[in-house]
């Protein structure tokens, strides 16, 4: 990323291996591609364990969109009839203690658009099955997201700190639950034990 100047907005580098000769001139992020690797890792289980949910939980249609393309701005397709159909983003974690997602863009803009959308917060285990899953309510995902504040630029990702009160137990959409709010259940986030209604 650069300014129209040509200079750039941060330093982006990986490990330990900063230049001093640009020290404090620009914010410094710390990349790593072990990290990246890894987010990506957790990221295709939490995936697996929700379809494995899906299906054990006798959804009889439950598709893996993200393994075709990333142009659904959701990662499962389920539906157990016409009217009860779901576009699931899948965000997962292996840390029970806060929730962090990031959400792009494009993932919003269906969510905007598609009233069968629904954003699942997958707790991966270390046998890497669904410790705990929650669904991240709407109507707080549009009031979290940036506004965009003129036409010189646009937000393209938004990394999101989930609070409990956004969060239900189970997963569900407005017209179906598709795991039951106690499958399975561990006390993560603390999100609260009523389902959310959304927006």
């Amino acid at each position: 990323m650069v300014t129209a100047a040509g200079q750039p907005v941060v330093e982006v580098c990986e490990g330990e291996l900063w230049d001093d000769v640009t020290a404090g001139a620009v914010p410094r992020v710390l990349w790593s591609q072990a990290a990246e690797d890894a987010k990506r890792v957790v990221g295709a289980a939490g995936e697996q364990a929700l379809l494995r949910l899906l299906r054990q939980g006798g959804v009889p249609h439950v598709r893996h969109v993200a393994a075709e393309s990333d142009a659904y701005g959701y990662d499962i397709e389920a539906a157990r009839s016409v009217s009860e159909r779901a576009h699931i983003e899948v965000k997962a974690t292996t840390d029970p203690t806060r929730l962090v997602v990031h959400l792009t863009r494009h993932e919003y803009e269906v969510m905007a658009a598609d009233a069968d959308w629904c954003l699942a917060a997958v707790l991966v285990g270390s046998d890497g099955n669904a410790a705990s899953v929650a669904t991240v309510g709407r109507r707080w995902l549009h009031s979290a997201v940036p506004a965009d504040s003129g036409r010189g630029g646009r937000w393209e990702s938004v990394r999101l700190t989930v609070p409990a009160c956004a969060l239900a137990p189970g997963l569900a959409t407005e017209a179906w639950a598709l795991l039951p709010v106690g499958l399975p259940s561990a006390p993560v986030w603390a999100h609260r034990s009523s389902p959310l209604t959304s927006a």
